[in-house]
């Protein structure tokens, strides 16, 4: 007869032991009960943060539909175990259920740590670790302006990204001198302040909370110095304790600083119970691990045990990588240096925001450890080094320093083909080398998506990827595979040949186009891609009835739609140049259509809240005070931001005002594979930021300097100088050979700075083409750039004076009135889309005028 499992817990690390008794078939042989304290079966806690990015429960959920029951596994959820009886072999529930066992597996993770001070039970306080608890936070928030972290840990961090993208003035409290004092050092810890704070996050960082103040609710927390912060809100992340009591309370052995200890099989002091994940204790260890990857781990050897194996855990490394707040951020090994006698190699660069260190031996043959900020990329390659205890290279200094011109460095031979057979790439599920290998020699996995399939690797915290990713390559060019970059299933070519086809085809139709050279009807990855292609390549007005049907949503109606369905409208305003009239229309159709205005960063107004039906109106009113399209909505150049120049400025060298307006005026409308900017500056000063941007120029005494593929955003990249001391004449044509270049060459969605780090031959061959025209191209490259020049126009002008066009400016298909759901509520002068709660309280006050009130709901009832 199957013998009675009970496993106490349904969290990721508890039902990734059941997959692994059903993977090996063994789940037949027990009779399994699953207990779960949660209300829903298990989920990604991992990734819990997505919630307040539109994923939902159901996205996060680990089990499908059905799974437990297809294979004969009772899950209980919403019932906790009591209480353990040892002597009866029984678990008591809080339902009244009595479970008996053979064998007992305790996965009860861990709870929330709270700092003991006064009010923290108070309304307003939370904590962060389940579905539950974002729900309630996000429902709270509603009514808050001004939220506070008490935490600046991997959790503490998460939970700030949580409050700032529910739209609260947020602060990160610290009681360590740094924030993330467990993973980083003070210098890694300086910089994740330096790029958190460039979010607007305040943090205070050696700051010790003594009371949460509070009334009836939340409104400060004192800190221990005698100072404090006003708060609506505040989310405790101070760490975690493991969940102990039930094993403590049946006379299990136990951790002095908790935990249930364990051996290398994960049994505990009873023979019969084991425990894993946040609640076990291994031997040695002061403290549980808390990371999701040594619980599965746990999980595999309790597998091998249960079904007669001989797996053991004796701990992990507790390397980890993840983005926080846009943030990259790895550590591995012993990153604090703690070894005797160890030797550290660092890299700092404050510019950009990234900081490298490595650990190395006393002997300074191999890694020990190390710490990534800014840029982890080289994670997996570094912790497969450590590992696998692999020699380092003369020059250890090169796995971190950035590549050398030409896009390589020296650490040769360090390549995921180096490593051994055994080396385990996805620590989260155990899998080798050798398993993602033989998927891929057994023609099992197809893409990276096939070996998430077939192997599991990638499907944890996902930071191997990149790892499986190089592997996949490597294999398929030892088998003589070409590895495919086609763009989608629909064309067998990549976007650069699209082009081409189009170009050499004469092609101007995406019907043409999928007719001759692929397959079926295209989709969302496609049509968008082709439509861009057509544009770049014929100019041809977006909204043409053959165009039409391959826009997104933001290039259909020539504006961006924003979170509550309004749009915005960005008029071009070149070099940041505006006049006093300019500047009054502006002001005028805001107040005449109630728009929100608020200056962007490349120096433009940008005007929010706009409704569909409105946007016809609101060009015509801006066209005829002289304003033209801005192509915020595209992919195409936005804008070339100037400083004032030698017009005015002390300091200045060349006119850089004129010059940007050339430019902007010259590249208006330029569609390309990602969004253009551009900047021009007057002096080597630099007030223009022109070596952050898509194509810089900067001033000098002999004539202007041309900088490309630089990068603002997410993660910042400088511009490299092309060419320098152009007279004004050649600098616009090395710059349109530039742009037409990228445009031909570039992937979908990859801006200047991706494809020129993937450029074999970087700045040296980039020279070689645009300027000493090794390719005979330029000449081509010139003619295209004069086609969309010559061929521009405003695409809100021709957009109104053609009534088929102007027919889908409108909210409902058959009705002319504007989407009642649109609902705005003034804030500091302007308007702001409404919050849930504002939102019902005006259709309640509709339905009151209306006669829905309450006393007419009584009447009806």
């Amino acid at each position: 007869m199957p013998r009675n499992l009970v496993i106490v817990g349904n969290g990721m690390v508890g039902h990734k032991l059941v997959e692994l008794l059903i993977d090996g078939g063994h789940h037949a042989d027990w009779n399994i009960v699953v207990l779960g304290e949660e209300p829903r079966v298990a989920y990604d806690r991992v990734n819990l943060s997505t919630l307040f990015a539109g994923k939902t429960a159901n996205d996060l959920s680990l089990v499908p539909e059905g799974f437990y029951e297809r294979f004969g596994i009772s899950i209980r959820t919403g019932e906790a175990v009591s209480a353990i009886n040892r002597d009866a072999k029984t678990v008591a529930t809080t339902k009244g259920s009595v479970v008996p066992y053979d064998k007992l597996v305790l996965a009860t993770g861990a709870t929330p740590l709270l700092p003991p001070v006064p009010g923290r039970d108070a309304r307003g306080c939370f904590i962060y670790r389940t579905i539950e608890d974002l729900e309630a936070i996000q429902a709270y928030a509603q009514g808050c302006r001004v939220g506070v972290v008490i935490g600046g840990g991997l959790l503490g961090l998460e939970a700030a990204g949580a409050l700032v993208n529910l739209g609260l003035v947020t602060h990160v409290v610290e009681l360590a001198p740094r924030l993330m004092p467990a993973q980083v050092d003070d210098a890694g810890g300086q910089m994740i302040k330096k790029s958190i704070e460039s979010l607007g996050i305040r943090v205070h960082t050696g700051r010790a909370t003594s009371a949460i103040i509070a009334s009836e609710h939340c409104e400060g927390i004192g800190f221990a110095d005698g100072s404090g912060l006003a708060t609506d809100m505040v989310v405790f992340s101070t760490g975690i304790q493991p969940r102990d009591d039930l094993a403590r309370a049946a006379g299990l052995a136990t951790g002095s600083r908790g935990g249930v200890v364990v051996d290398e099989r994960c049994l505990t002091s009873d023979p019969d119970i084991f425990a894993l994940g946040d609640c076990a204790l291994l031997p040695g260890r002061t403290h549980v691990h808390g990371l999701v990857a040594p619980g599965y781990r746990m999980a595999k050897v309790v597998a091998s045990t249960l079904t007669d194996g001989c797996d053991r855990f004796s701990g992990q490394d507790m390397g980890t990588k993840l983005k926080l707040l846009g943030v990259e951020v790895a550590t591995f090994g012993d990153a604090h240096a703690t070894e005797p006698g160890t030797h550290v190699v660092s890299f700092v660069d404050t510019v950009t925001g990234v900081y490298k260190k490595l650990v190395i031996s006393p002997d300074k043959k191999l890694l020990r450890g190390g710490v990534l900020v800014g840029d982890a990329s080289s994670y997996g390659q570094l912790l497969q080094l450590l590992q696998n205890r692999t020699a380092l290279p003369s020059h250890p200094e090169d796995l971190i320093l950035p590549s050398r011109q030409g896009g390589a460095t020296r650490a040769a031979g360090l390549g995921v083909d180096a490593l051994p057979e055994d080396a385990t790439i996805c620590n989260c599920h155990n899998v080798t080398k050798k398993t993602i290998c033989q998927a891929i020699s057994g023609q099992e996995a197809a893409g990276v998506g096939g070996i998430k399939a077939t192997t599991r690797a990638g499907t944890g915290c996902g930071s191997c990827v990149p790892l499986i990713n190089d592997l996949l390559k490597c294999e398929l060019k030892k088998a003589g595979v070409a590895v495919s970059n086609h763009i989608c299933e629909h064309f067998p070519h990549a976007r650069q040949e699209l082009y081409h086809l189009v170009r050499f085809h004469k092609i101007r139709t995406f019907e043409e186009l999928i007719a001759r050279h692929g397959r079926g009807k295209g989709c969302e990855t496609c049509k968008p891609a082709v439509a861009s292609i057509l544009a770049s390549a014929w100019n041809e007005h977006v909204l043409e009835k053959s165009h039409l049907p391959l826009q997104d949503t933001n290039d259909r109606y020539l504006a961006n739609i924003q979170r509550d369905g309004t749009y915005s409208v960005v008029p071009r305003i070149p070099a940041g140049e505006v006049t006093p009239d300019q500047l009054t229309a502006l002001g005028r159709v805001a107040k005449r259509y109630s728009l929100y205005a608020k200056i962007t960063g490349g120096q433009r107004v940008d005007l929010f809240g706009a409704r569909l039906e409105q946007l016809p109106d609101i060009w015509r009113d801006l066209i005829a005070h002289g304003f033209e399209s801005g192509h915020a909505y595209g992919k195409a150049l936005r804008t070339v931001k100037s400083c004032v120049g030698s017009t005015w400025c002390r300091y200045g060298v060349q006119d850089s005002v004129r010059l940007a307006i050339r430019l902007e005026n010259r590249y208006k409308g330029l569609r390309s594979p990602h969004k253009l900017k551009g900047a021009v500056s007057g002096c080597a000063r630099e007030c223009a930021e022109a070596q952050g941007k898509d194509f810089g120029v900067i001033a000098t005494e002999k004539g202007y300097n041309l900088y490309v593929c630089g990068n603002g955003g997410m993660k910042p990249q400088h511009a490299q100088l092309l060419a320098a001391d152009l007279d004004e004449e050649t600098l616009v044509k090395i710059l349109d050979r530039f742009l037409m270049f990228y445009i031909r060459t570039a992937d979908r969605l990859e801006r200047t700075a991706t494809w020129f780090n993937k450029l074999e031959g970087g700045m040296e061959y980039l020279r070689q083409v645009l300027i000493d025209d090794s390719l005979g191209a330029c000449a081509e490259l010139e003619a295209e750039m004069a086609h969309v020049v010559s061929t521009y126009k405003c695409e809100w002008k021709a957009a109104i004076e053609d009534p088929e066009k102007l027919k889908q400016f409108r909210a409902f298909i058959n009705a002319d009135g504007p989407d009642p759901s649109i609902i705005h509520v003034p804030e500091r002068g302007q308007k702001r889309p409404a919050r849930w709660e504002e939102k019902l309280k005006v259709i309640k006050g509709r339905l009151n005028h209306a006669g829905f009130g309450r006393n007419r709901h009584r009447t009806m009832g």
